[in-house]
């Protein structure tokens, strides 16, 4: 079953190794993942020389990193700079910070990359990294980019229209899995188009400046929301991402307090997330800004911790009452050395600085179980729930009061705690 629903994925592949001992075990794993087209080079060169005769690129490159001549590295930048845009895997036997430098690199060129493996190669490790696998946003631009055809009218419309909507993803107590709140996700639910996401057209909001109403628009849907969940005894917090081009406007402040008094929605309940890098280049008005909501009882996220040049600066300025980690720094920290040190380090720091961590990004039990070994607060990502719509929730909740105990940390027995008490608060 699981090669079968591997090769609906991948169905041809190319291998580059100079090793061919290496290469025949490469190519075995992956027949037997299902499989059937494989091409084989002993370098660089000779993978560069095939993929030239051929009609239409393999569905996966496997490339070995120490090869004379051309080495691994160099042929991903050439295939870069080629436009061949196949999903890679790396492989090497040597260290892990290596590796991840390489799988960095290859994100900064905006390929698709599934995973950077060490040798020796082993059916789970592939399987694993091939399921984990999702089409990066470069790629689905490539695919399907509606931009060229949205312009400002297009946009406005859909703001004015009720097109735009927030769909809700769970953020749960990482040492008990309690449900504590949710994060409000812009999407565009177009007539013709269907789902557009918001990397589409959040630039194009700004670009236009419509990102201020888009956003009231957003606070507005969502605080309506909560506020009905407050009504039905869900009390959770509902966090709401912030163009900082907002923080400029005057009339920012006034707006967003006649939201909270037409909800009847405590300010405590609702998080502001700004993302580290944005406040920079808007300073003076912005930070008195982000000082007043705090005043009035707004939480302030930082979010993407770890992503932009100057965190420490940023938590030593403006009054944040939460830290939330970027997901490269979480997704596979139970196997990076790197990774780990990074997080608990962010981790210890937020909690002595009195901070809620939220760790977003966690699609691995792996992953869960060292966020509690370090002691987040907050946890959210696919292996919790997807971005969903609000009428979706109550059922999403059901479903996740029966994982309590499953997702409870381990006793020493390494046996899964007993199971939990149902609740949100």
């Amino acid at each position: 079953m699981a090669s079968e629903n591997l090769n609906e994925l991948i169905e041809s592949a190319l291998v580059v190794d100079d090793s061919a001992l290496q290469r025949q075990h490469t190519v075995a794993l992956l027949q037997e993942l299902g499989v059937e087209l494989i091409y084989e080079a002993g370098n660089g060169n000779e993978a560069l020389d095939l993929l030239a005769l051929l009609k239409l690129p393999p569905g996966l490159a496997v490339i070995d990193l120490e090869m004379p001549g051309m080495d691994g590295i160099e042929l991903i930048q050439q295939l870069q700079q080629k436009s061949v845009n196949i999903p890679l895997i790396v492989a090497s036997s040597r260290e892990a910070s290596l590796l991840l430098s390489v799988e960095t690199m290859i994100h900064a060129l905006g390929m698709p990359v599934i995973g950077a493996l060490q040798k020796p190669l082993n059916q789970d490790q592939l399987r694993s990294a091939l399921r984990a696998f999702k089409p990066s946003r470069n790629d689905a631009r490539q695919n399907s980019d509606p931009q060229p055809s949205m312009c400002e009218a297009d946009l406005g419309s859909a703001i004015g229209g009720g097109q735009l909507l927030p769909y809700y993803q769970p953020k749960i107590d990482v040492q008990t899995g309690i449900l504590k709140g949710v994060e409000a996700l812009a999407r565009w639910i177009h007539p013709e188009r269907g789902l557009i996401p918001p990397d589409h057209f959040i630039p194009l909001a700004e670009r236009c400046g419509l990102i201020h109403e888009l956003t009231v628009s957003m606070m507005d849907q969502a605080m309506a929301q909560a506020a009905v969940w407050h009504s039905r005894g869900l009390n959770i917090k509902v966090a709401v991402n912030l163009s900082p081009l907002s923080l400029e406007q005057p009339d920012f402040m006034h707006r967003i307090l006649e939201l909270v008094d037409r909800h009847a929605l405590p300010a405590e309940h609702v998080v502001l997330e700004i993302t580290e890098s944005s406040v920079v280049a808007h300073k003076g008005n912005s930070l008195g800004m982000l000082a007043r909501l705090r005043l009035k009882g707004f939480g302030l996220s930082i979010d993407d911790y770890g992503t932009g040049f100057s965190s420490m600066q940023q938590l030593a300025r403006i009054p944040f009452t939460e830290l939330k980690i970027d997901r490269s720094f979480v997704h596979g920290a139970h196997e990076r050395k790197n990774l780990r040190v990074i997080l608990q380090s962010a981790l210890d720091m937020a909690q002595r600085l009195e901070l809620v961590t939220v760790a977003e990004g966690v699609e691995t039990m792996e992953d869960w179980r060292l966020l509690q070994d370090f002691g987040c607060s907050l946890g959210q990502g696919y292996l919790i729930a997807k971005p969903m719509p609000a009428n979706e929730l109550p059922l999403w909740l059901k479903g996740h009061h029966r994982r309590l105990g499953e997702l409870r940390p381990l006793p020493r027995d390494g046996a899964p705690a007993g199971n939990a008490q149902n609740g949100a608060a």
